[in-house]
């Protein structure tokens, strides 16, 4: 079923020759992306596609229209880049040239944001049909009754086919995603990677939320069968989407949400999960969403004769990812939303294998630490990166936050305040050595503190105060070997880990000079300091 808004291309001084497709269903549109050879189905049904050369996104390629609206409101360096206006003008001409000369597109209407006062109309363009159903998986979709009355706030074109002139279009390369805030429109070109639509609705979100006093946050988020909301925050790879997919609460998101004064809510309807190295076993809800018709797999290798998906196999790409809508998992929430929360949980994967499992923070801490950003870039979520590095992407999503980082941290601290929010440092990185050496951090000890802080019985447990980085840490937990709290006793010399744990403790001091000027005395006051 095609739904056709009133509010058309036309409108929107958008020409074209094309057919146009307007608020295809799945089932279309999976129909649609085999017949175009855009994809393969799997044994199981799931969309299996190729995104070329672009595995990850273009973070390099990415840029904001420097104009009126933005000069003053943007926290413009290394990754928020300007564009000039005239450069802006002359890619959307181009763009608009290119659109007009489609012979086919697929439109859809959706919306970012489940709260209804707090979420913004998306129109969406593109030439291939499965990243239609891509972007219609992962926003929100609204209901049939109200699609013909839907009027676009924002629009976002994506052709992955453009390809951009560096000095016409001021930018970097033949690959561009310029975002313009004055014009409500976001280009997208040169790119097959499906997820550069997600992450630019997740960047608009973030600059529009806060002058409404809204805390937008790259975590995800889950509730107790109590009705207690946890948060978690964490760049790509750091466990956000696996350890919030937990059978015992209800999900309310992977990704992106939301914390208002009445509610935690996603800005998506959708999941955008790592596949890499994915096992029935050890993460069956998200196992289970690769053998049902609607999911899209991405770079995932499949074998062609039999239709079977090989998980192990990066051949492809190390980024594998999996989109599907959120009722997929079995425990989501239906509105996707839920009460304020009661944990602040932080992911980080330390690449140098010092930082413990847990850690208990202060609201100050908790800012601190918010603000620093701590983990490990992982291989494959950006071009270039083929192993862990350590990096520092402030509010643990840097890539996508617009304004300056203290807007956030002080919105985060005033939240946590009125809330009485217990918040949490969680290392999903490496133990008993630096990355190449130590191992990943077991995933069952994982779960095991986290469902002891979640449910209250780790504030039962005797801490201590870490020497180096002065968060508390439990000493003994029911069911976690001892030994795993104390990172200094997992390495087999110990020399080495307090060498380490120094030269970390001043990348964070080195790092954290930038927020000095913006925060109060008291996150100061919790700063680490050099030796």
């Amino acid at each position: 079923m095609s739904i056709k808004p009133d509010f058309s291309l036309s409108n929107q001084s958008i020409e074209t020759n094309a057919e146009l497709h307007w608020n295809y269903g799945t089932a279309q549109l999976v129909e649609s992306a085999v017949a175009n050879g855009e994809g393969q189905l799997s044994k199981h049904g799931s969309l299996v596609v190729k995104t070329g050369a672009h595995t990850g996104r273009s973070a390099k390629d990415k840029f904001i229209v420097k104009d009126d609206e933005t000069r003053d409101s943007i926290w413009w360096g290394k990754t928020n880049v300007p564009m000039e206006p005239e450069h802006f003008a002359a890619l959307k001409e181009d763009f608009f040239a290119a659109v007009k000369d489609k012979s086919e597109l697929y439109v859809a209407d959706l919306y970012g944001g489940s709260q209804a006062e707090n979420r913004v109309n998306v129109r969406v363009i593109n030439e291939l049909v499965w990243h239609n159903l891509f972007i219609r998986t992962l926003l929100v979709r609204p209901e049939a009754s109200e699609l013909a009355g839907l009027i676009p706030e924002y629009t976002i074109i994506d052709l992955p086919s453009f390809r951009a002139d560096s000095e016409r279009h001021g930018c970097r390369s033949e690959t561009v995603i310029a975002v313009n805030f004055t014009e409500k429109l976001i280009l997208i070109g040169g790119t097959k990677y499906a997820g550069e639509m997600k992450k630019s609705v997740f960047g608009l979100l973030n600059y529009l939320l806060p002058q409404k006093g809204i805390m937008p946050m790259h975590c995800s988020a889950n509730i107790s069968e109590e009705g207690e909301t946890a948060i978690f925050f964490g760049l790509s790879g750091t466990g956000k989407t696996t350890l919030s997919a937990d059978a015992s609460r209800t999900l309310i998101g992977d990704d992106e949400h939301g914390w208002s004064d009445e509610a935690v809510f996603n800005f998506e309807g959708g999941c955008y999960a790592k596949m890499i190295s994915l096992s029935e076993e050890a993460e069956p809800e998200i196992y289970a969403t690769t053998r049902r018709f609607g999911t899209v797999l991405e770079n995932v290798v499949m074998d062609e004769e039999t239709r079977e998906l090989d998980f192990d196999d990066n051949s492809l790409a190390e980024n594998t990812r999996g989109a599907y809508p959120i009722d997929y998992i079995p425990n989501a929430s239906k509105d996707n939303l839920g009460p304020v929360p009661k944990n602040v949980i932080m992911l980080t994967a330390d690449a140098f294998g010092v930082l413990p499992p847990i850690s208990r923070l202060t609201p100050d801490q908790a800012m601190y630490h918010f603000l620093s950003g701590y983990t490990a870039k992982v291989a494959g979520t950006e071009i270039g990166v083929t192993e862990p590095e350590a990096t520092f992407s402030t509010c643990f999503g840097g890539p996508f936050m617009p304004r300056h980082p203290s807007v956030y941290g002080n919105l985060l601290k005033e939240r946590i305040a009125k809330g009485g929010v217990t918040c949490w440092l969680v290392n999903t990185g490496w133990t008993g050595g630096k990355y190449g050496t130590g191992n990943r951090m077991p995933i069952k000890d994982t779960r095991a503190l986290l469902n002891a802080a979640l449910d209250g019985s780790l504030n039962s447990v005797d801490f201590r105060t870490d020497e180096n980085f002065g968060f508390e840490v439990p000493v003994s937990v029911p069911g976690v070997e001892a030994g795993i709290l104390d990172p200094r006793s997992t390495w087999a010399d110990g020399a080495a880990y307090d060498e380490m744990a120094e030269k970390l403790v001043g990348l964070f001091v080195d790092n954290f000079a930038q927020f000095a000027d913006h925060v109060d005395q008291s996150v100061l006051d919790a700063a680490l300091k050099a030796a």
